[in-house]
């Protein structure tokens, strides 16, 4: 499906511009809000958009366009055509290569939530999500509708020695 170059640059600029780094030369834009740490609440990562889809599909379509400007560009002239695109395609393979580890990852990390926060299995998991048309968090509702969650503390404790026991509390143990 080709998107026209204005709605390309629109969703793309819903994404943070990046400066050159010499080590992802490819990528140009990063999702404006950081992820969360693992051990937030699914309902937190999912409105921040952690699962949301990956920064990469409309930086892959723009480098497609950089792509096609050049062809019509130096259309006569083939040798021309590759020399002018190879850094280009080069950016759309790695783009492509970091897309689809971005969504692997974003989908496991994604079940491995619902099963952690929902008393559900797998096999539920999946029945639930091939029956279920809808986004991230209309799923979130409608497992939360239909199975109950963990009674378990979104925070992991401490590590380390337990804090002092002040002698005049009156909350202390003995």
């Amino acid at each position: 499906m080709n998107h026209s170059i204005e709605v390309i640059e629109k969703n793309l600029s819903k994404l943070k511009p990046l400066n050159y780094n010499q080590f992802f030369w490819w990528r140009r834009w990063s999702p404006k809000n950081p992820t969360l740490h693992k051990y937030q609440p699914l309902w937190d990562k999912i409105v921040n958009g952690d699962y949301d889809s990956s920064p990469y599909f409309w930086q892959i379509k723009y480098c497609e366009w950089e792509i096609q400007q050049k062809e019509q560009q130096f259309a006569g002239d083939r040798r021309r055509v590759i020399d002018e695109t190879r850094m280009d395609i080069a950016r759309y393979h790695r783009l492509v290569k970091d897309h689809e580890k971005h969504e692997e990852e974003n989908l496991a990390q994604l079940q491995k939530d619902f099963l952690a926060t929902f008393q559900m299995t797998q096999e539920d998991y999946e029945r639930e999500l091939d029956m279920f048309d809808g986004d991230v968090k209309e799923f979130y509702i409608h497992c939360e509708l239909r199975y109950p969650k963990y009674n378990v503390v979104t925070n992991k404790p401490r590590r380390g020695r337990p804090p002092k026991i002040k002698v005049n509390d009156p909350n202390a143990p003995f």
